[in-house]
């Protein structure tokens, strides 16, 4: 009997202790910009739609450690797909500022609209927090497209 409480307790703690250790485990920008790349070369070889369906899965391969890639639609201002905040699809996000009054998402559509590609400093809610902290996000416009893919760290 006590063999037996004594592996279901080692059993519980491995299965805590290696959630734990990955839900601690931090995006790089390399692969925030290599997501977000990726992400477009989808974009451009099975069609938007199908893209935006991968990019709405939480569970899919564009949501991966402490973020997630999302896609703006730069002329209407708002984005068209979002894993962890679906709530914001299609709502025109240009004047959302953070805390500290920055209006990021206008410069995440001037950056997708002027350079095709860059990073954006600003503060905003960690998933299923509301205490908004400093991230930072890459925005690569899609050739050719309307369309730009996000992915930001939480520095």
């Amino acid at each position: 009997m006590k063999k037996t409480v004594l592996f279901v307790f080692i059993g519980i703690a491995l299965i805590f202790l290696s959630g734990s250790a990955y839900s601690e485990e931090k995006a790089t920008k390399d692969e925030v910009v290599a997501k977000c790349k990726e992400a477009a070369k989808m974009a451009q070889e099975k069609g938007l739609e199908e893209t935006l369906k991968v990019l709405n899965d939480k569970n899919g391969p564009f949501v991966w450690k402490d973020t997630y890639v999302f896609c703006i639609d730069i002329e209407k201002q708002c984005n068209t797909a979002h894993p962890e905040r679906p709530q914001l699809i299609g709502k025109n996000l240009f004047n959302l500022k953070d805390k500290n009054g920055k209006l990021f998402f206008a410069e995440f559509i001037n950056v997708a609209k002027e350079k095709g590609e860059g990073w954006v400093s600003y503060y905003w809610p960690k998933p299923n927090s509301s205490e908004p902290v400093p991230k930072i996000t890459y925005v690569f416009r899609v050739p050719n497209t309307n369309a730009a893919m996000g992915a930001g760290i939480y520095e």
